[in-house]
């Protein structure tokens, strides 16, 4: 289904049309009928035997009855404009069409009324001028149908016309997030809550857990109504009755909106604003506005990023009321007071999409806010927001889009980065390892602290992206260091001198370390050339071991290991007094080596004993 909208002057014959189209009088109110004038929004369903439907919503065409016009305007695609004959364009059905050239109408069919009331010959003249009436605006170039719902001419042509336009308008995408602005509520007896609404996108299922914004409410649908008709899910384009019991009645009013969880209402928008050409001399850098966004009507502040222009332009809208809104939604903004029309345009989307090359829509959606982000980890609600997509969807293509190696995932919190994007700080990063492995292939690789520094990327952010490739085995990392998966480090035969003497080790007492504290201190002072980086390199490979305040050889603590394990095997288990004959040492260096086998994983201690840790 698609929504028809209609437009026009006040008593140009909007509601007897749409009777005479649909057998439904739209007008809900007995003053509505008695004045013959529409004050509030009215409804009505057209449907044709091939299955073809659209929901009409009748909006009032008085001045004084604007802001009710823009509460049902929001969902509006196919506008039937209607001008009466007799008294051709009027400057209120300019102003509509003013309003309507920044939302989502796609077509426009004209409905010259009441020709009943003028000469036949006359028909074509009064068709004419109303067509020169309109040039400049959205309706430039319409089809006129000239009708008469007394006689009834011409309304068959207007109603295939019609026909032909709604089944020509592409469906909505049912992937997006459900987005219903609330234009209607009331209460019924035994069923709580209703809601009624254009369902601008997304799809609603009866059970489904929805939101109710602003507020973050949560409600269930009990039911769904189109028309007067129980359905059990509906699609983007629908007008929808919901059943929300979960909400009071005094919780939700006009300009309220039930959403997915994808969505929340905000009160700063970034937007694209374009001015009407007659508004721009009145334009600040901040103006007070008055913001239409769904069927929210709220006061607020739009500011201008740059110097003000005639044509589209970044700004800021800030609002005193928070409004749901997501990129690509449009609004339009009038002055506070007197309330003339400014301009109007839509929330920020991403400028990436068009050079995204995909069949699929969604993935070319996602792709374009992973581009749009550069190197940025984004996660995936923030991608369903950015990229108006419902969450289950868009894990759906995340995942399709990781096997393809389009995007990569990143871990701490479960993120997404686009995989050119990655590789490209992959292949920087590797270019600085290298170089630090030609300069210096003693040390084990190069730092996060210093790659970041290098890279000008924020470190928590490098490192997801780089552990992405290191599971990978595009890169390695050890203890810290990143390296070249091939890279094994090498001494000079100067440095392999200076740690045979740093650590010696006494035939006599072959387990006997060297205090750390005077290791470290003859490594600082050594003058030859890389030495500190080879010392950490040392420990981080093992070669050299800190136990506590001491420092041992790596065989040294391979052959502890081994009596240990020997001994265990042997006896069961091991008392200190047992380790400390094993290993011919005394107390002050035996219960630090107990503690560091206790630390990795090589015993247990259960009292007195000692036993090696399963596994």
């Amino acid at each position: 289904m698609h929504i028809i909208g209609t437009a026009g002057h006040v008593d140009h014959g909007k509601s007897a049309l749409i009777e005479a189209l649909s057998g439904t009088h739209p007008d809900r109110w007995a003053e509505e009928r008695a004045r013959g004038m529409t004050l509030d929004l009215g409804f009505a369903h057209l449907r044709f035997e091939d299955g073809i439907e659209g929901g009409i919503v009748d909006v009032p065409g008085h001045e004084r009855f604007l802001h009710n016009m823009l509460a049902g305007a929001a969902g509006m695609e196919l506008l039937l404009l209607v001008v009466d004959a007799n008294e051709g364009v009027m400057p209120q059905t300019l102003e509509h069409l003013a309003i309507l050239q920044f939302l989502n109408v796609r077509r426009v069919l004209v409905a010259a009324t009441k020709i009943d009331l003028i000469d036949p010959a006359r028909v074509a003249a009064a068709c004419e001028e109303i067509a020169g009436g309109l040039s400049a605006t959205i309706a430039d170039g319409a089809p006129i149908f000239p009708v008469s719902v007394v006689t009834g001419e011409n309304l068959d042509a207007l109603k295939t016309a019609l026909h032909d336009e709604l089944a020509a308008i592409p469906p909505r995408n049912p992937n997006a997030p459900a987005y219903l602005p609330v234009d209607r509520v009331f209460a019924l007896p035994g069923l709580g809550t209703v809601v009624t609404g254009t369902l601008m996108q997304g799809r609603i299922a009866t059970g489904e857990t929805l939101v109710l914004e602003p507020g973050g409410k949560a409600t269930h649908v009990r039911s769904i109504g189109v028309f007067g008709a129980t359905r059990e899910s509906v699609e983007a384009g629908a007008r929808v009755a919901l059943n929300v019991p979960g909400i009071d009645r005094g919780e939700v009013a006009r300009g309220h909106a039930i959403v997915g969880r994808e969505l929340a209402a905000r009160r700063s928008l970034t937007v694209h604003f374009v001015p009407l050409p007659e508004a721009a001399p009145i334009l600040r850098r901040r103006t007070p506005v008055r913001a239409y966004i769904g069927a929210a009507e709220v006061l607020g502040t739009l500011v201008s990023e740059d110097a003000v222009a005639e044509m589209e332009m970044r700004a800021q809208l800030h609002l005193r009321e928070p409004v749901v809104a997501f990129p690509g939604l449009r609004f339009v903004v009038r002055r506070p007071s007197p309330m003339t029309l400014l301009g109007g345009g839509f929330v920020e989307a991403t400028n990436a999409k068009e050079d995204v090359e995909s069949e699929d829509p969604d993935e070319a959606a996602v792709l374009a806010v992973l581009r749009d982000r550069g190197i940025e980890a984004v996660e995936a609600s923030a991608i369903a927001f950015a990229a108006n997509l419902r969450g289950e969807a868009v894990v759906s293509v995340l995942q399709r889009l990781a096997e393809s190696g389009d995007v990569i995932a990143v871990a701490r919190p479960p993120a997404y980065v686009e995989a050119a994007a990655a590789r490209a700080i992959l292949d920087r990063a590797l270019a600085e390892i290298e170089a630090a492995h030609r300069d210096e292939p003693w040390s084990m690789g190069v730092t996060s602290l210093a790659l970041a520094r290098k890279l000008d990327v924020a470190e928590p952010l490098l490192v997801r992206i780089l552990e992405h490739f290191v599971a990978r085995g595009r890169l390695g990392n050890r203890a810290g260091y990143y390296a070249a998966a091939e890279h094994r480090p090498s001494f000079t035969p100067e440095q392999s001198a200076f740690f045979e003497h740093l650590v010696p080790v006494d035939e006599a007492r072959p387990f006997l370390p060297v205090p750390f504290a005077s290791a470290a201190s003859a490594v600082r002072l050594s003058q030859l050339f890389g030495v500190p980086k080879a010392f950490d390199t040392m420990l981080v490979r093992g070669s050299l071991v800190k136990v506590g305040a001491d420092l041992y050889r790596g065989s040294q603590i391979a052959e502890i290991r081994a009596r240990v394990e020997g001994h265990i095997r042997e006896h069961r288990h091991m008392t200190a007094a047992e380790f400390r004959d094993i290993l011919g040492t005394s107390r002050k260096y035996a219960v630090p080596l107990l503690e560091w086998l206790d630390a990795h994983a090589v015993t247990v201690r259960n009292g007195d004993y000692r036993t090696l840790r399963k596994g």
